[in-house]
């Protein structure tokens, strides 16, 4: 297995509190020092002045299709470009074909993985059976077999009853609940949030209200039950109102913001002329949620940014707004856009963006802290604050292409993401072509 030195790197580690500029070595796929300049050979010395050198990224949230609906994404594809965006783990929901609500589904998964994938994958087992809703899967079974998590993601979990057995049985099992909130009597047939832009494009609306409202819910019943409910894809005002509301009352509730629900809002729809790529669930808000957002990520009420990557096929998306369905790909530019909507206005420093994709995912999950300690797994993403790029989605290794980011310039991005000790991931420069 190769050595690799990293030289000159801030080293951010929210685990340990560290920000230094040091070097990091690796050998057998551990790090082995984090030091002040390090004396010792290495087959690959990386470069990294300027550049931020953080534990391995992790995204909670995304949608590897795999199996069933392999013309969308597989977990090859996919995982090579979470690499590319700087992730070295990657939770993936259960909404595949067959749903992995037992334990032969989960097992197929990580077995996929370890033949495929370049980065980690953690399967997140469904709440209830065949994502209906009405009878809870086998929980214990699924945790056993290597579940990380429980979640119906794209079907919100209307019954109330389900939710408290639910969350009364992660307690047994150590694990979150992830929750999809969406109040479907509200939301109807809508396709983009419900307001003075939908009005005006002639589109149905979603309120607001309907995921507020299931958010309500659901912090009542983690505080009845005393269990861990996680809250996916926050995406408006009143919701964080909500988690204030719980964090007062020292609820479990944690929760996690999507990039596209920072940077883009409902009236980017009609600015890029119906872009199908702009429609996703929960829908694009308002500037003002956009704001308290921002706001609960600062005051920690959100401890993680994740990608909720959900890509499809062109035919997918290339129909009328009203039937394309909802998702966009996102692996490639969450951390970009990250940087641009938290880092580069002010809102957040570099340690606290690093923790958002590192310490508070693992936190949400019940892992252990990732971190650079000697000793550790070499999980491993390199930042570079100064790249200046242009986001090139037909150069993906996903197998979509359905992003609104497409040819978007960032200034800051992943150069380099390690797994396990192997380089997965290495943009390409004109000295150094990119891996394979």
């Amino acid at each position: 297995m190769t050595s690799i030195l990293i030289r000159n790197g801030r080293v951010i580690d929210p685990a340990r509190d560290l920000d230094e500029v040091l070097d990091v070595a690796v050998e057998n796929g551990r790090i082995s020092a984090v030091a002040r300049n390090l004396d010792r050979p290495a087959e690959r010395i990386i470069e990294a002045q300027g550049m931020i050198v953080a534990p391995g990224f992790i995204d909670l949230h995304a949608h590897l299709r795999e199996p069933g609906y392999e013309e969308k994404e597989t977990i090859a594809t996919g995982t090579r470009a979470a690499a590319a965006g700087g992730f070295t783990a990657v939770a993936c929901m259960a909404n595949t074909e067959p749903v992995n609500d037992h334990a032969a589904v989960t097992r197929w998964i990580l077995d996929r993985a370890r033949e495929d994938a370049v980065v980690r994958v953690w399967p997140i087992g469904s709440i209830s059976r065949n994502l209906q809703g009405e009878q809870l899967a086998e929980m214990a079974e699924l945790r056993r077999e290597g579940a990380v998590a429980f979640s119906d993601d794209g079907h919100p979990v209307m019954n109330g009853r389900l939710m408290r057995s639910a969350l009364e049985y992660s307690l047994m099992l150590d694990c979150p609940i992830i929750d999809h909130c969406q109040d479907l009597n509200l939301t109807g047939k809508g396709v983009m949030h419900e307001g003075l832009v939908s009005t005006r494009l002639g589109l149905p609306g979603w309120p607001a209200a309907a995921e507020a409202s299931m958010v309500g819910r659901d912090i009542l019943l983690a505080e009845l039950t005393s269990a861990h409910v996680h809250i996916a894809h926050v995406s408006t005002r009143r919701s964080v109102d909500l988690l204030r509301w719980a964090s007062k009352l020292g609820v479990h509730v944690s929760a996690e913001v999507t990039p596209h629900h920072l940077a883009l809002t409902d009236a980017s729809i009609e600015t890029m002329e119906y872009d199908t790529n702009l429609k996703v669930n929960p829908p694009l808000r308002e500037k003002e949620d956009i704001e308290a957002l921002i706001a609960a990520v600062r005051e920690g009420l959100i401890q993680a940014v994740a990608t909720d990557h959900a890509p499809h096929e062109l035919d997918a998306k290339r129909v009328e707004f009203n039937l394309a369905a909802f998702g966009m790909m996102g692996f490639e530019t969450a951390v970009a856009v990250a940087i641009q909507t938290l880092v580069r206005p002010g809102h957040i420093d570099w340690p606290h963006l690093v923790r958002l994709f590192t310490v508070g995912p693992a936190r949400i999950l019940h892992m252990e802290d990732p971190t650079l300690q000697p000793g550790a797994d070499a999980h491993i993403t390199v930042i570079d604050p100064e790249l200046s790029w242009t986001y090139r989605v037909e150069d993906s290794p996903s197998k979509s292409r359905n992003s609104p980011f497409r040819d978007w310039t960032f200034q800051g991005g992943p150069v380099l993401t390690i797994v396990h000790g192997r380089i997965v991931y290495q943009r390409e420069t004109p000295a150094e072509p990119a891996l394979s």
